[in-house]
């Protein structure tokens, strides 16, 4: 958890007063905040490195933090354009702009923790962790899991590979994806939701599964009823697609009352997930196969 924030700036520059800013604001947010300069930079000391998140306006400075074993990411102003930050995560400018939840955001991403994304009155929806792949198979054991999707890997090591790759190519990357569905309750994980691309498609996908346990008791409704809200409020999405295999009634129904309407019906391969994972690709053994699908689309403009 992210519980300090420290500033590493070259002496005379001009962040000094919108940094200051930015100070005083996270340290209103509950975070403890420094502010050191070029000049100290070699004597940069910190008991809770784990919890502190470094923010440098050089290069320099901001490999002399990794070299320490520290989180360090950039910032600069808007309009600089001299200073380079190649192979850094996140670059903050308009810092005063910055709220805190992007500080503890950039945080994680660097410790390699998975974001909260939204809470629901009885679930958390977070990203998913290595660790969530032995809950993934106790859910899909059950065969009405596979019967109208996609099942796991045959082995849990290559599910494990294949996560990893997901959580640093397509989390990193894109900032959203699907995610694990957690009971608050008791901390179980219950399912899987959000958003993914497909090839050949121009819309973002909605895509979900409740355990067997958790059916019928509106949970799926519940949660992308809030995974929707959180595509359209956050990540801006005007027009979200879901596909849904045609004899899948239950479904289409929960899509159509989360405001998506029947578009068409499409032809989709469905083994497109191999039955293993090596050096980053799906290996498939087995013929292609397609099957029909409804493809149903959710617009912004149209929900109330």
């Amino acid at each position: 958890m992210l519980k300090q924030v420290i500033f590493c700036l070259r002496m005379g520059g001009e962040l000094e007063q919108p940094v200051r800013g930015a100070a005083r604001y996270l340290q209103q947010c509950g975070l403890k905040t420094k502010i050191c300069h070029t000049a100290d930079g070699d004597e940069i000391s910190c008991d809770d490195a784990m919890e502190t998140l470094f923010l440098a306006d050089d290069m320099e400075i901001i490999e002399k933090l990794r070299k320490s074993g520290f989180y360090a990411i950039g910032i600069q102003k808007s309009e600089d354009t001299q200073q380079r930050f190649s192979g850094v995560k996140y670059v903050f400018t308009d810092i005063e702009e910055v709220e805190a939840d992007s500080y503890e955001k950039a945080f994680q991403r660097l410790a390699g923790l998975p974001w909260k994304i939204l809470e629901t009155d009885r679930c958390i929806v977070r990203e998913t962790t290595v660790n969530d792949v032995n809950d993934f198979y106790r859910i899909y054991a059950d065969p009405s899991m596979t019967k109208y999707m996609e099942g796991l890997f045959e082995h849990p090591e290559d599910e494990i590979r294949y996560t990893k790759d997901y959580i640093e190519k397509v989390y990193g990357l894109l900032g959203f994806g699907v995610w694990t569905v957690i009971e608050k309750k008791n901390g179980t994980v219950i399912g899987r939701a959000g958003f993914s691309i497909r090839n050949g498609f121009d819309d973002v996908e909605l895509g979900f599964l409740i355990g067997v346990p958790w059916q019928k008791k509106g949970y799926a409704t519940e949660v992308c009823s809030a995974v929707m809200n959180y595509g359209k409020e956050v990540l801006q999405f005007r027009e979200v697609q879901t596909l849904v295999k045609k004899e899948n009634e239950v479904s289409i129904h929960i899509c159509e009352k989360l405001g998506f309407r029947r578009y068409d019906e499409v032809d989709i391969e469905e083994n497109i997930y191999g039955e293993s994972y090596q050096n980053g690709r799906s290996v498939n053994f087995s013929p292609s196969h397609y099957g029909k699908y409804v493809r149903l689309i959710w617009e912004s403009d149209r929900q109330n």
